[in-house]
């Protein structure tokens, strides 16, 4: 079609160069591009994009972002793929939700829409996408704007030199391919959905604007002093203001940053008590703000202190995952996330693997529970790899960026289940020191493995955790129950022990058995036996069991999983209940109580 030309150049080069891409992976799209967007006021592009599947790379090769509209009786070559007229999809979306041919593809695909605006002088305009699994390359009226990786955090991109006036075209190569150098690499334990499947939208914003604001309490036993930290461009001074606590400050900004503690008399946010005040930053023209609660977590011995007291943290992992949308989510899908937390007498929650919606974050806030957040260092990824260090690094820093405003974050994980090695350590250190550069005021963690042989804890990795995370299944992958209780008398960590997950799968369709592997009633022992071991072994501090829903997953394919982790304590529906969840509530039930004798 177009190897002759003027668009795709040299005809042999467009078909076989393949170096094609090398141009477009400029990671150029990163954490040090985002923008704070709480409190701005944003034209949403959610909707019908044209859509199309690009198997082999081609419009890469061929060019397809410069492509111009035209008719087809006013072209001289026929188009293999048209961007402006065709198949479309709801943005945003999971392709695999939308078509069954679509629903193991890996790949590239295009996304096209139009723009109508025409750009004001001295403004800029900002666009935000929420996620796009996994790489995606961002393209404006034929020319190359930025490339973003990682697969679940959000990225904008500065579109002010590349609008023209009236229409403007907006397209985006977005591919999901698992690669060994990615962070998650190619074997992971999740489906590997694909697509823009959170929110886009443009920010219009004064050319001097406010980028960021970290807010938080300073850790100093008082529980007055209040840090804001601010980042702006083209702005020497800015000023916030705490309405409810009746306090305001003007902050110097100088090379782009500036700080302020003011001191005010507070309500602490807690589980019990979520309290959160409105913060208003303004600079110039620009105005940002966002809805923070105060609060301290620390740790002491073996106990997580939470505003100074003790808390055990009854828990439950959860994915983002959905029988009908995929990694789609939507404030339903969170609510009843959070109301059978609430049921199961959950305070806290695991969100598994990679970083969850933001909206989930906002959630925990307003309602009252405590998170863990992490990244996708899963498994056996390519540690040595600089390339493969700087993707995580990057996700993690975009991470705490997006949500580190959020009370009832409480721990940045750097990993999960991953073998204790040399190139490992170096990786998961570098992590751990980036979170405590970027945020000081959480605790940082890790789902690490035990030593099954000696029955001990003795990961190198927990000398730079504050909090350790086990993930432990005796009862499923491990037989032997007296090995949990021998780990209980064998180590003594010294600090707070997670175990971040535990667990067994449960088949409750008509295909399910009645007893023993996968039946209901083996899930709900696993769960009594874990409970009975657990609550005896004094530097356990919490737990979030594996796992909420059955979820979506490639690699179990047995006649019970069918395509699915069994291990829900509610089926895939999220509305059908086993009787693990009755056992592991009444637990939460019992140590609600014993906490409530102790304060």
């Amino acid at each position: 079609m177009l190897e002759r030309s003027a668009l795709a150049g040299n005809a042999l080069r467009a078909l076989h160069e393949e170096d094609y891409f090398r141009p477009f992976e400029t990671c150029d799209l990163n954490a040090e591009t985002l923008i704070h967007t709480r409190g701005r006021q944003a034209l949403p592009l959610d909707g019908a994009w044209n859509f199309c599947v690009d198997l082999l790379d081609t419009g890469l090769r061929q060019r397809w972002y410069a492509m111009e509209p035209a008719s087809p009786e006013e072209r001289d070559l026929p188009w293999d793929y048209d961007p402006y007229v065709g198949e479309t999809v709801p943005v945003p979306s999971c392709w695999q939700m939308l078509r069954e041919k679509w629903y193991f593809f890996e790949g590239s695909v295009w996304y096209t829409r139009p723009l109508d605006l025409t750009p004001v002088p001295g403004r800029r305009y900002i666009l935000r996408i929420g996620a796009a699994q996994y790489d995606c390359k961002l393209f404006v009226n034929g020319s190359f704007v930025g490339n973003h990786a990682g697969g679940s955090t959000p990225f904008c991109a500065d579109l002010t030199g590349h609008l023209r006036p009236g229409r403007n075209w907006l397209m985006l190569c977005v591919n999901n391919t698992r690669t060994l150098d990615r962070v998650p690499m190619r074997n992971s334990d999740w489906f590997n959905y694909g697509g823009i499947y959170r929110e886009v939208a443009l920010y219009d914003l004064p050319e001097a604007f406010l980028r960021s604001m970290f807010v938080h309490l300073v850790a100093d036993g008082n529980n007055r002093r209040i840090r804001i930290v601010v980042e702006a461009e083209g702005l020497s001074c800015a000023t916030v203001e705490i309405p409810e606590l009746g306090v305001s400050g003007e902050i110097a900004v100088d090379g782009g940053r500036g700080e302020i503690i003011l001191e005010a008399a507070l309500e602490l946010w807690s589980p019990e008590n979520p309290r959160l005040y409105d913060v208003i930053l303004r600079g110039g023209d620009d105005e940002i703000r966002d809805r923070v609660g105060f609060r301290t977590v620390v740790v002491r011995g073996h106990e997580i202190l939470l505003n100074g007291r003790p808390v055990w943290l009854r828990g439950i992992a959860v994915h983002e995952d959905d029988m009908l949308t995929g990694k789609c989510t939507s404030e339903e899908d969170l609510r009843r996330r959070f109301l059978h937390a609430r049921e199961l007498g959950c305070n806290f929650l695991r969100l598994a693997h990679y970083p969850h919606h933001e909206r989930a974050a906002e959630l925990a806030d307003e309602l009252g529970f405590l998170l863990w957040e992490e990244i996708p260092v899963y498994w056996a990824i390519d540690f040595a790899n600089p390339r493969t260090f700087e993707d995580a690094r990057n996700q993690l820093t975009e991470l705490i960026r997006r949500d580190r405003n959020r009370a009832s974050v409480i721990f940045w994980s750097v990993g999960n289940e991953n073998a204790d090695t040399d190139a490992r350590l170096a990786f998961m250190t570098a992590l751990a020191s980036t979170a405590r550069d970027e945020d000081g005021t959480r605790l940082i963690t890790a789902a690490c493995l035990v030593n099954h042989a000696a029955c001990r804890i003795e990961d190198r990795l927990v000398d730079c955790l504050d909090v350790i995370g086990i993930n432990e299944y005796y009862g499923w992958y491990e037989n032997d129950f007296a090995d949990l209780a021998a780990i209980g008398r064998n180590s003594e960590p010294g600090k707070p022990v997670l175990i971040s997950e535990t667990g067994a799968d449960a088949d409750i369709s008509d295909c399910g058995p009645e007893r023993g592997l996968f039946s209901e009633s083996y899930q709900a022992e696993v769960y009594r036996r874990q409970l009975e071991i657990l609550r005896a072994i004094p530097w356990v501090q919490g737990m979030s069991p594996w796992i909420l829903y059955d979820f979506r997953v490639e690699r179990r394919q047995n006649v019970f999983q069918r395509g699915y982790n069994r291990k829900g304590l509610i089926a895939a529906d999220k509305a059908t209940k086993k009787e693990a969840f009755r056992v592991l509530s009444e637990f939460y039930e019992e140590v609600a109580r014993m906490e409530e004798v102790r304060l």
